[in-house]
């Protein structure tokens, strides 16, 4: 039965979203949030910065940028340092992105598959995902040995220099893969990254045949890693979960045996979302 009130053949309204909620053109959107927004995530990619330093960065004017911290540091999201006279994030904004790692099992599911791949291998373990062509680490556990890796949950890394970015290209599907490829840029951080997509490519293939990736001193020298994928309950590779540290440990003639525990640890994981295994 159709509504009278509605009248008959109005879309129903979803619930939680007003009519036109997908019209983000300016009408839409309140420019004081956007701009103070904009100076929480620029704050959060360079951390340590005096008042002076973000409104001559951003080209914003001290008096704006100002209110903006103020009003983030009563919610928590950002404070400051009197001694030094800079600001940084707040802990209320660990607070929320911890919030959005629990919206998916992914990575509670995650940690003892990482903390027995860790115990295995010796090796720090890592979990990330796919986000805006990059990878975006969203969970560690780091090995107790003295020299590692680090890369802290919300770090972002480029695909192409990375293991868990290389594993994720490998079981994209092709028009997936190109349109990616066309967006970025591959940037040379040492003498063995790869800068072409010709080369990417081929690795890729090997990638898949073997069932894991390395990033063999790729993005940064002396250190190696080696990534698994992890797949959904459609098959599509969702993760990659990998083990990484300096290249004194993981040497080349024992790239093998450690790519084992990595790629069931990968398995493991998959299982545990309900995803398929390979």
């Amino acid at each position: 039965m159709v509504s009278q009130k509605n009248g008959a053949g109005s879309p129903r309204k979803a619930r939680g979203r007003p009519r036109g909620w997908d019209d983000k053109t300016a009408q839409n959107t309140i420019k004081s949030l956007d701009r103070a927004m904009e100076v929480f995530e620029y704050l959060s990619e360079a951390q340590g910065k005096s008042l002076t330093m973000l409104s001559d960065e951003m080209q914003q004017s001290p008096a704006t940028v100002y209110r903006i911290l103020v009003t983030l540091e009563g919610r928590g999201l950002v404070e400051f340092d009197p001694v030094e006279q800079i600001w940084h994030i707040g802990p209320r904004a660990f607070v929320i992105g911890s919030r959005f790692l629990r919206r998916t099992s992914l990575v509670d599911r995650a940690r003892p598959v990482m903390r027995k791949l860790m115990e295995a291998t010796g090796e720090t373990a890592n979990l990330g995902i796919q986000k805006e062509g990059s990878v975006l680490f969203l969970s560690q556990v780091e090995t107790h040995a003295s020299i590692r890796a680090f890369f802290p949950p919300g770090t972002l890394s480029p695909m192409h220099a990375s293991g868990i970015g290389k594993v994720l290209l490998a079981h994209m599907d092709e028009d997936r893969l190109d349109r990616l490829l066309a967006s970025v840029q591959l940037q040379a951080f040492t003498d063995r990254s790869i800068t072409t997509v010709e080369s990417l490519k081929q690795d890729l293939t090997s990638i898949r045949a073997r069932g894991f990736s390395i990033d063999n001193e790729e993005k940064n020298e002396g250190m190696r890693c080696i990534a698994a994928p992890v797949f959904d309950v459609n098959g599509e590779a969702v993760a990659g979960i990998s083990v990484s540290g300096p290249t004194s440990r993981v040497r080349e003639n024992g790239i093998e045996q450690l790519s084992r525990p990595v790629i069931e640890a990968g398995q493991a994981l998959s299982q545990a979302i309900g995803g398929t295994v390979s």
